[in-house]
């Protein structure tokens, strides 16, 4: 007989778990037995063992029951019509035969025998044989093997985790001991932690398996959730835990809102802290100074009676302190003349600033998209106005000199300069202009209040005396009578006849 897999002395098929598998012989005379069997410590098994007889039926003489260990044989049980049956140590109490065995009626065709309690030393290759007269011994063979459930849990490498600075430690074992097959284990958090693993084979054959959890404990692990995942083949364990990490406090000085000006009334400043365990003592101070002396200390708060004043101003300081350390936080104070923005009426959240925004954003959009529409259509018009027609039905009427239709303007010359009448006390009236009559021959009467005086076709050039009879008219010239019926004067100088203006 061999070990697990192997062929028995007197040869044996092959078949598969928890099938049943006979050795037949030339006479017809076979046992038949379960390849494999598995149990767990402490559980209860069947180890089957049937004798299938011939025709005519051979004589069964006796069973015998064997361990097969190492090499080793070592009988379990017997069963034997005559003397009856017996069960050797260490097995006595723990192996019986399903089936009794009677001496008057002797029934060993069926010879099963039964595990109870299963020690992981009961696992090893059990060969059940079969002496016969006259055809000799007949046997097979089962693997027997115990599992055994670990035993798993988890813990925390101290209730209380103190934070240190920048510093690895192990905050948490998972362990599953004494498995067989070892178990796996995974870590379930969001914790950025690294676990480790390690694995150590028992004397008596099983597994124990242990998973460190290792991090940076500080206050943002405070709380959080760490559980342990154990999978012990079908099987799945989970244990979870929450880590209670101390930490120094985290300081806030709240209240200032930047708007504290003189007069104001009701403000004060308050010291949070974050931390654990609780704070137990505050301590308030101004640097370079002292506490104003209408301040009241209420624990974790100051508290500034009456209105505002400029001694309120600069840097408070705040020391929270807990069995950990102790940790500071400050504020610096700056106080206005005036309220930096209204300080009554509702407040309007940071969701309706952003709508009003948005609101007045496309308000004023639209507002620009109609002024541009509004001055693309004034410069339009004004450029329609400004020439319709042909360039060349224009008339300057200024001294430029210039016309798309060619050639100087054909004026007779003109003088430099007028003078008026040493005799007139009245409105001074040019006696003369060019020649006798005007430009046209014409004689002109100028009168104060006519449209010809009124027109600026005239600068005046005064010098340091108000005198009138030092002064001097710088005259251009007048426009021509047709000029002045038939055309319209236009922005650049120049004049377009009526009928062009008007198509």
């Amino acid at each position: 007989v061999g070990r697990r897999g192997q062929v028995g002395l007197f040869g044996r098929g092959f078949g598969g778990q928890g099938q049943s598998l006979g050795l037949v012989f030339g006479t017809g005379q076979s046992v038949q037995m379960d390849m494999v069997k598995s149990g767990f410590v402490g559980s209860t098994v069947e180890l089957r063992c049937l004798f299938i007889n011939s025709k005519p039926p051979v004589k069964i003489s006796q069973v015998t029951w064997q361990k097969f260990y190492n090499g080793t044989k070592q009988n379990v049980a017997i069963a034997n019509p005559a003397l009856g049956v017996s069960v050797l140590p260490p097995f006595k109490d723990r192996v019986s035969f399903k089936h009794p065995v009677r001496q008057t009626t002797p029934s060993l065709e069926d010879t099963t025998i039964i595990f109870n309690g299963l020690l992981l030393s009961d696992e090893a290759a059990y060969i059940c044989e079969y002496t016969t007269f006259p055809a000799g011994n007949r046997e097979n063979m089962v693997n027997l093997t115990v599992y055994a459930r670990p035993q798993s849990q988890m813990t925390l490498t101290m209730p209380t985790i103190i934070a240190q600075k920048h510093d690895k430690m192990r905050v948490a074992t998972c362990l599953s001991a004494n498995g067989k097959p070892p178990s796996d284990i995974k870590w379930e958090t969001q914790l950025k932690g690294e676990p480790t693993f390690q694995e150590s084979r028992n004397p008596n054959g099983t597994v124990t398996v242990r998973s460190d959890y290792i991090l940076v404990p500080s206050r943002e692990t405070h709380g959080q959730k760490l559980t342990c995942v154990v999978t012990y083949q079908t099987e799945r364990f989970a244990d979870t835990v929450m880590l209670n990490v101390q930490y120094e406090p985290d300081v806030k000085i709240k209240g200032f809102d930047g708007n504290w000006y003189l007069n104001r009334q009701d403000v004060k400043l308050t010291c949070e802290a974050d931390a654990n365990p609780a704070v137990t003592v505050y301590q308030w101070k101004l640097l370079n100074g002292s506490l104003p002396k209408n301040v009241e200390i209420r624990n974790n708060t100051l508290i500034f009676r009456g209105p505002v004043t400029h001694e309120l101003g600069g840097t408070y300081v705040c020391d929270a302190t807990n069995s950990i350390g102790t940790r500071s936080g400050l504020v610096e104070v700056n106080v206005t003349e005036f309220p930096i923005h209204p300080s009554t009426g509702p407040k309007m959240s940071q969701e309706q600033q952003s709508s009003g925004a948005a609101i007045w954003g496309a308000v004023g959009g639209v507002a620009l998209l109609v002024g541009g529409a509004v001055l693309l259509f004034f410069f339009l018009r004004r450029r329609q106005r400004t020439f319709k027609g042909d360039y060349s039905t224009k008339k300057h009427v200024f001294g430029n000199g210039y016309s798309k239709a060619g050639g100087l303007p054909a004026h007779p010359p003109m003088p430099k300069n007028l003078q008026y009448p040493d005799d007139s006390d009245d409105e001074k009236k040019p006696t003369q202009i060019g020649a006798p009559g005007g430009f046209d021959g014409v004689e002109r009467d100028f009168d104060g209040n006519s449209e010809d005086l009124k027109r600026p076709y005239f600068t005046v050039d005064e010098g340091e005396s108000r005198d009138y009879d030092e002064r001097t008219l710088a005259f251009q010239y007048d426009p021509e009578s047709e000029i002045n019926d038939d055309m319209v004067s236009q922005t650049d100088g120049s004049v377009i006849s009526k009928k062009e203006w008007y198509v």
